[in-house]
């Protein structure tokens, strides 16, 4: 089987989950997780890379943050498709316990924890025993959390297909997309469905290509011969189906060049806004379809998108909108948003260093910040209260504040912003004392820890950390986790009083692009700018290449309707430091009237 990234990471998700559950050292599976991590992102195929090294009798080259140990098993999956460590703990867990961890809000603890006190080795037991009121009777399992997962149970049993992640999505379908491109005789090739949409979780793959009749075949074995394919489901001259290892289904459309544009938008979708385009073209005497626009039995268009969106009188619509709800309405009255575009951007407002859990130095992320084209980056190491991630003390970050005036003036006028993810503590005081955060540019503030909290008591902690005069920035707001292995339910809170304390106390609440977090959801997104809450589309990068996350953030932004003015970091630093700068003033004048 094919060592590719994904799996590699999936593997290495699985001894953490494992060694977790066993209780095994906490620095031990935190090293596999961030192994994890760094693999699925990792931006060039690891096994290629192996595979070059070995017939050119060179070493594995360093990946930062992967050390020596972790560099070999990946070598022995590559070469030997092995991993006897996993095989190893796998026979000492239940294999039922693994698959209680793709529910969202049942992480590897929950799972120890209903293995020891319940006996509950697999899905089938946990169903079983949620139905019988004996997992309500344990403590941290309240009604919300027992009704999502008799949900998610309910789904499954029906056949609804796993989702994965976006920025996974994105990783397999695009080498696939540019595979069916250079085949000779393609007229154009793209992603479809909701992947186009840029949903954040998507059920599946869809893929469309346009060429002449006798290139057919020649995509299609292109299409089933891809990297990870498992079964070819399909295989026919206008649809072929294929199965990849982790049991993703991937669906490729095959039409003419002249059916290609109404076709991409037919597979596009939403279905709702699908129909509502139909509905007008019917209206207007015309039958729009995934073939194209006709009139009567006469072609009028559909070799481009744009024809379909033309025939009924509308201007394009971009795909992340298309959910039907309220994008047509607002393109026949002229209202449709400038969606935010990367070129927006002036700078990335959360980033980390080799100094706590990042994986490159503060230089190297200063200049893969410079090369993107930013005018600032803020640098945002993790406070003293996240152990595992080695987090700064006062001492340690003023060492680093110093270091960050050094460079600065060695590569002005690009800025390096001095700045710090501070924890959130459980009753909502910051992790670091205020005359210390008072010397940064700004802070990214952020929950780490207590998610469970009552929603209440997580509201007033909330609330209470954002009276806090040095709080910037209400960093992954949610606290969910979404994507391949592991999942996080959002904490329990009532999202919109957290908008609404950010707005009344001047606060900025990010919008967080790392894959597995893409926090905030997009319906919340559209809520802050509803309230009049400026968002900041960050990365939390943790290497150089993280930089590239921005993608993701900018399609929850767009999928949210935003526009360049309701995303902080648009801005220039001198106008976001005046906006710091101003809350700032505001307490100080609070405190000295009271």
């Amino acid at each position: 089987m094919s060592a590719t990234n994904a799996r590699i990471a999936n593997l290495f998700d699985q001894m953490a989950d494992l060694l977790e559950i066993r209780g095994e050292n906490p620095f031990r599976v935190r090293a596999y997780r961030n192994a994890a991590r760094i693999v699925h992102d990792w931006p060039r195929s690891l096994a290629s890379i192996i595979e070059e090294c070995e017939s050119k009798k060179q070493k594995f080259p360093k990946i930062p943050g992967i050390g020596a140990d972790l560099a070999q098993k990946i070598r022995g999956l590559v070469l030997q498709d092995r991993f006897p460590e996993l095989d190893e703990l796998k026979r000492k867990v239940p294999p039922g316990l693994l698959d209680l961890l793709s529910l969202p809000g049942l992480g590897p603890k929950r799972a120890a924890f209903l293995h020891q006190e319940l006996r509950i080795n697999s899905l089938a037991d946990f169903d079983r025993s949620l139905r019988s009121g004996e997992v309500a009777r344990l403590h941290g399992f309240g009604p919300k959390l027992i009704a999502g997962f008799l949900r998610e149970i309910e789904a499954r049993k029906g056949g609804e297909p796993r989702r994965i992640a976006i920025g996974t999505a994105d990783r397999i379908a695009e080498p696939m997309v540019e595979r069916l491109r250079e085949v000779p005789g393609v007229y154009a090739a793209e992603i479809a469905g909701s992947l186009r949409r840029r949903k954040d979780l998507v059920g599946d793959i869809d893929l469309l290509v346009g060429c002449a009749a006798e290139a057919v075949a020649a995509v299609a074995r292109a299409f089933v011969s891809s990297e990870g394919v498992v079964e070819v489901l399909a295989q026919g001259s206008t649809r072929c189906t294929v199965k990849l290892e982790d049991g993703l289904h991937v669906d490729l459309r095959i039409v003419p060049p002249e059916s290609f544009g109404a076709a991409l938008h037919y597979f596009t979708g939403s279905k709702a806004h699908n129909i509502a385009i139909r509905a007008l073209g019917v209206r207007a005497g015309l039958k729009i379809n995934e073939y194209g626009v006709f009139r009567g039995r006469r072609r009028i268009g559909g070799s481009e998108e744009k024809d379909v969106f033309h025939a009924v009188g509308l201007p394009f619509i971009e795909p992340e909108i298309r959910e039907n709800s309220g994008e047509i309405e607002a393109a026949r009255q002229g209202r449709l948003p400038r969606l935010i575009t990367l070129e927006d951007l002036r700078g990335d407002l959360h980033s980390h260093t080799r100094a706590t859990d990042g994986r490159n130095t503060l230089r190297e992320m200063a200049l893969a910040a410079r090369e993107r084209g930013y005018e600032y980056l803020a640098i945002t190491d993790h406070s003293r209260r996240l152990a595992m991630a080695h987090g700064l003390d006062p001492k340690r970050l003023s060492a680093q504040m110093r270091a960050i005036d050094r460079l600065n003036e060695e590569m002005s006028p690009f800025r390096i912003l001095k700045g710090c993810e501070v924890d959130i503590l459980e009753d909502g005081a910051l992790d670091l004392p205020a005359p210390v955060l008072s010397r940064l540019d700004l802070t990214v503030c952020s929950v780490h820890s207590h998610f469970q909290l009552p929603p209440q008591k997580q509201l007033s902690r909330v609330l209470r950390a954002m009276d806090h005069p040095e709080l910037s920035i209400l960093g992954h707001p949610t606290g969910r986790l979404i994507g391949r292995s592991r999942t996080r339910l959002p904490m329990e809170f009532d999202v919109e009083k957290v908008l609404e304390g950010a707005r009344d106390r001047g606060v900025f609440v990010e919008l967080n692009s790392q894959p597995e977090r893409l926090d905030l959801a997009d319906h919340y997104c559209k809520l802050a700018r509803s309230l009049g809450v400026l968002l900041v589309l960050s990365t939390d990068s943790h290497a150089t290449h993280e930089l590239g996350f921005v993608r993701l953030g900018i399609a929850q932004a767009r999928r949210a309707w935003l526009e360049r003015e309701d995303i902080l970091n648009t801005r220039s630093w001198a106008e976001i430091e005046s906006l710091i700068d101003r809350r700032r003033r505001g307490f100080a004048r609070g405190r000295a009237a009271a």
